[in-house]
């Protein structure tokens, strides 16, 4: 069954995406970011709550990593279109996505391996993105130094993050087909 609170979790995350981008579009730095931690905190309840009371769902594996992108995505391209964050970085968050994409395809289409399961180089590289986008709107938000510090350094976190799983995720799938 797929209408289970986890997963009404999942679709509340991806429902309040909009309006965090309403938001920043604004400049309401403050207001997206409270937003933006309200719906990051739901990933956090959903996997609770489906642990905890057994609401797991074969659906609500492939819905959560996608609300995940959804959010994510969505907030580091509002980010960059308010120039709050260097267009460089989304440029290799979403290079590094389409290269996962594109080597999960490859897996699913020539082989036999179907699980596909997140590495902790790409939990890692998920959560520098969360708490980067966070920082940013912080700086933004508040205008302070050791907040903008903070944020430049989350930053470079996010950039080297991205390739450390990207290279991750390459050679678990070379290693994969060599064995």
């Amino acid at each position: 069954m797929w209408l289970v609170i986890p997963n009404l979790l999942t679709f509340a995350r991806i429902l309040m995406t909009p309006f965090i981008l309403m938001e920043l579009a604004k400049g309401h730095y403050l207001t997206g970011g409270w937003l933006f931690g309200g719906a990051a905190f739901t990933d956090v309840l959903d996997g609770g709550f489906a642990r905890r009371f057994g609401g797991q769902s074969k659906f609500g594996q492939y819905l959560d990593p996608i609300a995940d992108k959804i959010m994510l995505s969505a907030v580091y391209i509002g980010l960059a279109m308010a120039h709050a964050m260097p267009v460089w970085v989304v440029v290799v968050i979403f290079a590094r996505d389409f290269w996962i994409l594109l080597l999960s395809a490859i897996a699913l289409r020539f082989t036999q391996f179907r699980q596909l399961e997140p590495s902790v180089w790409g939990k890692a590289s998920t959560f520098a993105q969360i708490m980067a986008a966070v920082g940013v709107m912080a700086a933004r938000a508040y205008g302070n130094d050791a907040f903008n510090q903070a944020a430049g350094l989350l930053i470079w976190a996010v950039a080297a993050l991205a390739l450390i799983s990207a290279a991750d995720y390459t050679f678990r799938g070379i290693r994969y087909l060599r064995s």
